[in-house]
């Protein structure tokens, strides 16, 4: 199974927080990724977006064809978003749009087998890859990647 973990873009700060946009900023770093994403993820990947407004903008930077997904809202645990997922049981690639620090967390769990958290920039995309190897799974960062690098 492939997992892409793409944290929204910059948004700006305010109150509700399901409600916060993207900034100018965040627009341009949501459109340079999804440009990246486009020439590399598989044309069936399943996209999975938290109902957050900024995720929302973010994800529609790359396709209109997405999955809105309660369980990856805000304050969802690192277990909720992989049972969700449907982690490490599917073969195919899936994309989450989400938050920090959940992404930062799940990152820690899959690829450390740590309750801490990565740090995972705005607008960053993490590249996790789970393969069996003699007998036992593996899991291996495939890339990260910030908007700011491409």
């Amino acid at each position: 199974m492939e997992l892409i973990l793409w944290r929204h873009a910059e948004a700006h700060d305010g109150a509700p927080d399901m409600a916060r946009e993207l900034t100018g900023k965040g627009q341009k770093q949501a459109a340079k990724m999804a440009t990246f994403l486009r020439a590399r993820i598989p044309e069936d990947t399943r996209i999975l977006v938290s109902p957050a407004l900024r995720t929302q903008q973010t994800a529609q930077a790359l396709t209109q064809h997405f999955h809105t997904e309660d369980a990856l809202a805000p304050g969802a645990s690192a277990q909720e978003i992989l049972d969700a997922v449907g982690w490490p049981d599917l073969d195919c690639t899936v994309l989450v749009v989400g938050h920090q620090p959940t992404l930062g967390q799940i990152a820690a769990l899959l690829l450390a087998n740590s309750k801490g958290s990565f740090s995972v920039k705005k607008g960053a995309v993490w590249w996790l890859s789970r393969h069996t190897s003699e007998g036992d799974f593996q899991t291996n960062l495939r890339l990260a990647i910030a908007p700011d690098s491409l």
